[in-house]
């Protein structure tokens, strides 16, 4: 860990949204716990928070792994906008950034700056670099596995604050089990973050999005290879925004109640019930990567021992915290509380609080693109055509129209209100992809 001063850094903050009331008997207690961390706060002395000396930013160490196989000559321009694509992201880089590039294939190759050493980023290092890239050439397989593997030996070797990948692949991962990869996802979960982007339409989602899902970061098509170089730059510029590592949410719960799920409903859905670690009595973190300016939404479900009418009683208590090598935490001085009280009150124990509603709706909606579209994929027309009508239903009652238009690439939508819809006949890969891809983005509730 880095050694720390009093500066200012994001401050943490935890809200909690809920219906607290529940019937008699009545064991089920919903919240969406949206976390924010806000630039430029002034930590208090009672907060023992990461802070940084005064103009010191944390320090970060990114490696950028860049498919060199054979596919990324068809066309000969998708390894020349990978190219263009790492030498612009490269030229994001922060000055003192770490920085390495590798080359991946059937094996992972140090393309930059070698010798399993990271590079300092400042302008002698970029424009080498940029050299180096000049002589990435096409050819070989693909084991990804094997470049998270390299990157994570070269990201360790910093010590740093951030660590960071950016995985760029155009094709699927044959030329090593599925258990190579797993394993590989393993050993790198909770070492550094990584967003992943497939580029073209030859790569398989499922792969690109479990590598992000596995290692908190982000993931997305690029159809068009020309589009490499943006996307780049704004996935290096977010990196380079953050500025507080391995935050995770600890969530305590007295005795007789147990955690059902916690998700990420926002700006994603992610599912992380089953990375919990135990810490300590009654309590438990569940990782969330790395922080900067932004705010992100959660939903906690939590069953509590029935009780009769009146009673009430606190069903969790969600904190934020750094866990630390030694078994301790680093806290974070920011926390909500969830409560369950019973009443006989029939409006209030039946009511659904409204941003529970709504992400209930948004997961939904990602279930019912994925699997209309894996019922497509199979020649379940009928199956397909009920369950991506149930998406477009979803997407325009909850306003998600950046999914609606994904939607209406694969489907006509004969009433968005209704869920009538009829399958295209003909529909391009890259629509189809890109709406498999995205379909866990979700639009914020309107508070």
């Amino acid at each position: 860990m880095a050694n720390f001063a009093k500066s200012n850094v994001p401050q943490f903050s935890v809200d909690v949204y809920q219906n607290e009331y529940l019937p008699e008997g009545g064991s089920e207690v919903n919240a969406i716990v949206t976390v924010s961390a806000t630039g430029g706060g002034t930590i208090g002395s009672t907060v023992s928070a990461p802070v940084y000396a005064p103009g010191q930013r944390p320090s970060a160490a990114v490696a950028l792994m860049v498919d060199c196989s054979g596919s990324m000559d068809y066309p000969p321009t998708k390894m020349r906008n990978a190219r263009d694509a790492t030498a612009a992201a490269i030229d994001t880089l922060r000055d003192g950034t770490r920085f390495a590039v590798i080359g991946g294939t059937h094996v992972a190759t140090e393309v930059y700056p070698g010798d399993g050493r990271l590079a300092v980023a400042d302008a002698t290092t970029r424009e080498q670099a940029k050299q180096a890239l000049r002589r990435l050439s096409a050819g070989g397989g693909t084991a990804i596995g094997t470049w998270l593997r390299l990157a994570d030996r070269l990201l360790s070797s910093a010590d740093v604050t951030i660590r960071h990948g950016i995985l760029l692949t155009d094709g699927r991962n044959e030329h090593e089990a599925p258990e190579d990869l797993r394993a590989a996802l393993d050993a790198c979960a909770g070492r550094f973050t990584c967003d992943a982007r497939g580029v073209g339409t030859d790569w398989e989602v499922k792969e690109v999005t479990g590598i992000a899902s596995a290692l908190l970061g982000t993931a997305d098509i690029v159809a068009d290879p020309a589009g490499l170089a943006a996307d780049f730059t704004k996935m290096m510029e977010t990196a380079m925004g953050k500025e507080v590592a391995d935050v995770a949410l600890r969530v305590w719960t007295p005795v007789g109640t147990a955690i059902r799920f916690l998700k990420q409903v926002a700006p994603s859905m992610e599912d992380l019930t089953g990375r919990r670690t135990e810490a300590g009595p009654r309590a438990g973190d569940y990782p969330t990567g790395s922080w900067g300016d932004e705010s992100r939404d959660y939903h906690l479900c939590v069953t509590v021992p029935p009780a009769g009418l009146g009673r009430e009683m606190l069903a969790a208590r969600v904190s934020l915290v750094i866990p630390q090598p030694d078994g301790g935490a680093q806290n974070l001085g920011a926390q909500g509380l969830v409560r369950a009280v019973w009443t006989d009150d029939m409006t209030a124990s039946t009511s659904i609080n409204p941003q529970v509603a709504h992400y209930t709706g948004q997961a939904e909606l990602a279930q019912a693109i994925q699997k209309g579209l894996d019922l497509r994929k199979a020649g379940d027309f009928d199956g397909a055509t009920a369950k991506l009508g149930r998406a477009v239903q979803l997407a325009s009652a909850s306003g998600n129209a950046d999914t609606a238009k994904l939607l209406a690439k694969v489907v006509d939508v004969v009433d968005a209100a209704t869920g009538t819809v009829r399958l295209k006949t003909r529909v391009a890969e890259a629509d189809e992809m890109t709406l498999e891809t995205r379909s866990t983005k979700t639009v914020r509730v309107k508070k």
